[in-house]
């Protein structure tokens, strides 16, 4: 019977993906990126700590919002232009990730993270001073393996699941940043 209704949860989700590709990408963002960040927090609990629901409500919206619809359009225009698997293709492919792809999602989620906070303007441009450049060289020891994976083994349509999947372990990395302290001039 379990058997049966994963068969039909996976039957139901391959559905929702082509009839409603970017919705069904965009929840299923969501819901992971609201997952990592609750798992965020409880491995920061302590004693008097208490969840942060609204934090979780932010991020999650940063998933469903912003990163379902971006890798939507981000692994569609890859298999596009560059539709092969073959190991030139895919090293092309990950390259483009890692200059183009990664560093804009990381810079948009400190940014709008930061600005829901009510961080200002020169606040925000000092947190992506301090903060983006150790973020995405913590990402080069992590994101070229799962692009690597994701891109020559998943399929086309599969690929955000599986990129927001991976997105789960790095969440967890990003919210943790994202929650430090105001940057502030030395």
């Amino acid at each position: 019977m379990q058997k049966i209704m994963k068969m039909g949860f996976l039957s139901w989700y391959l559905r929702m993906l082509e009839i409603r590709p970017v919705i069904t990408k965009s929840i299923s963002a969501g819901l992971i990126y609201g997952a990592a960040d609750l798992t965020t927090q409880n491995m920061n609990m302590g004693a008097s700590y208490s969840l942060d629901l609204i934090r979780t409500f932010r991020i999650a919206m940063f998933g469903l919002f912003f990163l379902g619809p971006a890798q939507h359009a981000w692994f569609n225009f890859l298999g596009r232009i560059l539709p092969k698997r073959d190991m030139t293709t895919t090293l092309k492919k990950l390259i483009v990730g890692q200059i183009f792809y990664g560093p804009s999602c990381t810079a948009v989620f400190f940014t709008y993270n930061a600005f829901l906070q009510g961080e200002s303007g020169s606040e925000i441009s000092l947190r992506l001073k301090r903060d983006l450049l150790p973020t995405l060289t913590g990402g080069l020891m992590y994101w070229p393996v799962c692009d690597f994976f994701t891109y020559k083994i998943i399929p086309v349509h599969l690929q955000p699941l599986m990129n927001s999947s991976f997105s789960f372990m790095w969440t967890i990395y990003l919210t943790y940043m994202a929650s430090l302290e105001k940057a502030t001039i030395n």
